[in-house]
């Protein structure tokens, strides 16, 4: 077997159609399954394949297109190169462009294929490539597989000696060729040189006036030149996507894998039906995911942590043993055995330190929380620092926002706020501080004191009878007037209720 490197193994992905089908003014290859585009899976692939050259074909929304090529790019720390299909005359013009991007003494293996196949990975194409170089090599390897249905595929017609004599597609297919069921995938690779004298010999005499990849294979053995045959076993590496059915379809099945891989490495997942996984997530080991659960981007989960039910974060770094119930989170952070939730909403900006708490109801945005600081709930903390050891009181507002500008709190270590505060920044409370029970904090407050502004309670009788004299309030109040009072507590108790 001739072994084929990467250095002179050369990836182009077809990404220049319209793909008019999804019916959307997003084109088709930047719709995205498990936190990447179509377009993002395509070029993963390519990268892990370790190609010497990768190259994108655009031409539908190219500007579009181009900016997220040059995003995954970046990402992937590879260089991508664009090439231009200026009119969609077919997969063979396509596959000219992307070989003109090519250094003209590039003479290895070219892999094309296709920007809307996300689930194809780099193992299958480095097993196309080798079967490709086997046996002295091929002018052309193409990938099929059996199809239960392959109505719309292009026909794999082998000769006598098994060998791959043609590829006919299903509009231009005669009787006798519809009724094969193995299948062009759409995925080839080529030896290079063979590759730019095919295409020269293209033409357009098909049903669709269209210059066909296709053709090559024929091309090549008119010309004498081996073609080699690679079926892969499970036809979803290679199934792609032209509608929202599809899509749909693509992204449970890369979703069940992505559990399934997850659970192999020692992730208890709940219900796996109810739980989705984007591609770069990390889960450690022992960790719990309950039903219900959306963990996308770059999220990463410590050991014997507990996510869900009903969690979705995305970007969320979490740390070993927190436990995160019915929470929608985006770029925080928690620290080890925290606890949020239920019904916490963490904005970005979050931190919540070790062993600390983000209750019920509690909203928190560009806060850091410190180690065992505890928020239970009905709380808003925005732009805050909050020392260690602080309990925040149920029913506060960080009052950060003048209508001009974001202003910070900061909250010391070791203090006791009490309930229905108002914190109004820009506003510092020293360590070990208390404030009372709706109190409005427009001042600093030095380490140790204690913060009040309400002061003593006024009453003013009668005031729903005269002001709201046909409400039931009112009613009430009038039939509480009639009433003879009842004993207190303290005369009760003491017996004063029954002295003469």
């Amino acid at each position: 077997m001739t072994q084929t490197s990467p250095t002179t193994t050369a990836v182009i992905v077809l990404a220049a159609g319209a793909g008019t089908r999804m019916r959307s003014k997003t084109p088709k290859i930047l719709h995205t399954i498990a936190g990447r585009s179509l377009l993002g899976h395509a070029l993963h692939a390519a990268a892990d394949l370790g190609a010497a050259h990768v190259i994108a074909v655009v031409g539908h929304e190219r500007e579009r297109v181009t900016a997220a090529v040059e995003s995954t790019s970046q990402a992937l720390g590879i260089p991508v190169s664009v090439a231009v299909q200026d009119q969609p005359l077919g997969t063979g013009d396509a596959a000219r462009a992307g070989l003109q991007a090519l250094p003209d003494d590039f003479t290895g293996t070219v892999v094309v294929t296709a920007a809307d196949v996300p689930l194809l990975d780099g193992p299958t194409l480095r097993a196309l490539v080798e079967t490709h170089s086997a046996d002295g090599g091929a002018a052309v390897t193409v990938t099929g597989f059996h199809a239960g249905d392959p109505t719309g595929y292009g026909r794999i017609v082998r000769g006598d000696d098994g060998g791959v004599h043609a590829i006919v597609e299903h509009k231009d297919a005669s009787p006798e060729q519809l009724a094969i069921t193995e299948v062009n995938a759409g995925v080839y690779a080529f030896d290079a040189t063979a590759l730019r004298t095919a295409l020269g010999g293209l033409s357009t005499h098909n049903a669709q006036g269209e210059y066909y990849l296709t053709d090559v294979v024929e091309i090549a053995r008119e010309s004498g030149k081996s073609v080699h045959g690679f079926t892969v076993d499970d036809p979803m590496l290679v199934a792609g996507c032209n509608d929202r059915a599809q899509l749909a379809e693509l992204a449970a099945e890369l979703n069940r894998r992505i559990v399934r891989r997850h659970q192999l490495a020692g992730v208890s997942v709940v219900d796996p039906a109810t739980t989705w996984i984007d591609v770069d997530v990390t889960i450690a080991e022992d960790v719990r995911i309950e039903p219900g659960t959306q963990l996308h981007g770059a999220t990463t989960i410590g050991e014997d942590a507990v996510i869900g039910p009903d969690c979705t974060l995305t970007d969320v770094v979490v740390g070993r043993g927190a436990q995160i119930i019915r929470t929608h989170g985006s770029s925080a952070a928690i620290g080890d055995n925290a606890l949020v939730g239920p019904f916490a909403y963490l904005r970005p900006g979050t931190v919540l330190g070790v062993g600390g708490k983000i209750g019920t109801f509690v909203e928190t945005k560009n806060a850091v929380i410190g180690a065992g600081s505890k928020i239970p709930h009905l709380t808003y903390v925005g732009d805050a620092r909050i020392g260690d050891d602080s309990n925040i009181g149920a029913s506060s507002v960080f009052v950060n926002y003048d209508g001009v500008n974001k202003h910070q709190t900061v909250i010391g270590s070791n203090c006791r706020t009490g309930s229905d505060n108002m914190f109004v920044a820009p506003v510092q409370i020293g360590d070990g501080a208390y404030t009372g029970a709706g109190t409005v904090v427009r001042d600093d407050v030095p380490p140790g004191a204690l913060a009040v502004s309400a002061g003593a309670q006024r009453n003013i009788e009668d005031w729903v009878v005269r002001k709201r004299p046909d409400t039931a309030a009112a009613q009430a109040a009038r039939a509480a007037a009639e009433t003879p009072s009842a004993p207190t507590i303290d005369e009760t108790t003491t017996g004063e209720a029954m002295r003469p």
